[in-house]
């Protein structure tokens, strides 16, 4: 038969049955099987890694991170206490390894953190007899480890969490040795030192809770006060350290429309769901806080029974949808860790205890979490199925 009769042919079955003939089965398109691929239209979907996963130690752990997530981030590689511990000696061993893999899988690359109060060696605080420095030293001090650690991987590092946690709960300058020393415009001047060693780098003002409206405010209120001095801030990461009751789908959505009305950014940087009974620490009683001495702290140290699972299911999945709710306004959602097994849930608040707080288990293999979370994808791009 002739193109012209197949032609002709093809028009009196579509006139025949009133719709077009259908698409090959084989030639559909399938369904995303990795987070990367079900979010590409949304935002990045990145993973913190730690030091065995970016050296080579846990290849399946890295295998994982490659096939799922497109943008990495340090646990702990680029702390300062790893980077810088001791005054004058730096060690950017493994700092090196976590850059390069990320360079070498094409994702795009965070760097946590440079100026926060915790996982920071005293002697930067302190003289030599244990005294706290001058104003004006603790700033030389800082100017240096930013220029230097910045300007290292300039061009390298796609965007820096440059302030980490500067406010307290109540939405008011937290009172640490930055502060107390320096005063509050110890984050205008980060920030500074940040752009100066790389001008091109996205620069960034980390926290937690900050769906609680009261430190929200505080949050807007601090950038804002960046804003109108001139210093360069490309975005808010909302930590995401949530329970399965916190923080609400409401003060998620107003927290992401708050931050984006500033006209910067908005991430959530560091995502998991605590599973487990709260356990608060207490000053002085943290010995007792363990889980071999409080069991009822731990209560699946074994699995997480089914009914937990599809709870926590059914949390990321609404987390997701508020994330798709705002795919314009979101640039990336980072979990923080690849797999239960290395979560820092298992040891904070209370050491020794088993967690669930990610989308893959112990052994690297998806959980109902994470068929919830694809589902939500397919939710947003087939909208006529809902």
């Amino acid at each position: 038969m002739n193109a012209p009769a197949r032609g002709l042919m093809l028009a009196v079955v579509v006139l025949a049955t009133g719709c077009a003939p259908r698409r090959p089965p084989d030639t559909a398109p399938a369904a995303p099987l990795t987070l990367k691929q079900a979010f590409a239209r949304a935002f990045l979907v990145g993973a913190a890694l730690n030091q065995a996963q970016f050296s080579g130690q846990d290849t399946a752990g890295a295998r994982l991170a490659v096939e799922q997530f497109n943008a990495v981030s340090p646990e702990d590689a680029l702390k300062w206490e790893r980077l810088h511990p001791r005054l004058g000696g730096y060690d950017f061993s493994m700092a090196d390894r976590y850059v390069a893999f990320g360079e070498q899988h094409h994702m795009f690359v965070v760097g946590h953190t440079l100026v926060w109060h915790n996982q920071t060696p005293s002697w930067v605080f302190q003289d030599a007899g244990g005294r706290p420095v001058s104003r004006d030293t603790l700033i030389a001090r800082m100017r240096d480890h930013i220029l230097t650690v910045v300007g290292r991987y300039r061009g390298r590092v796609n965007g820096w969490d440059v302030v980490n946690e500067a406010l307290d709960d109540d939405g008011g300058m937290r009172r640490t040795p930055w502060d107390s020393i320096i005063g509050d415009d110890y984050v205008a001047m980060a920030f500074r030192f940040a752009h100066e060693a790389d001008p091109s780098a996205q620069l960034y003002y980390n926290d937690y809770s900050v769906e609680n409206a009261a430190k929200r405010q505080g949050v807007v209120a601090l950038v804002r006060r960046l804003q109108a001095e001139g210093v360069p801030v490309a975005g808010i990461g909302i930590q995401g350290h949530y329970r399965l009751d916190f923080p609400t789908l409401e003060q998620l959505d107003s927290t992401i429309t708050a931050f984006f009305g500033l006209g910067v950014k908005v991430m959530i940087t560091e995502l998991d769901v605590d599973v487990l009974p709260r356990a608060v620490r207490q000053t002085g009683a943290d010995v007792a806080l363990r889980a071999a001495a409080r069991p009822e702290l731990n209560p699946w140290p074994v699995a997480l029974p089914d009914s937990m699972q599809q709870g926590l299911a059914r949390r990321y999945a609404d987390l997701f949808r508020v994330f798709l709710k705002h795919a314009g306004e979101i640039s990336r959602v980072t979990f923080w860790g690849v797999t239960d097994a290395g979560s820092w849930r298992n040891r904070f608040p209370v050491p020794g205890r088993t967690n669930y707080p990610l989308l893959f288990d112990r052994q690297g293999k998806p959980k109902p979490a994470f068929d919830a979370v694809l589902r939500v994808a397919r939710e947003r791009a087939e909208p006529s199925n809902r």
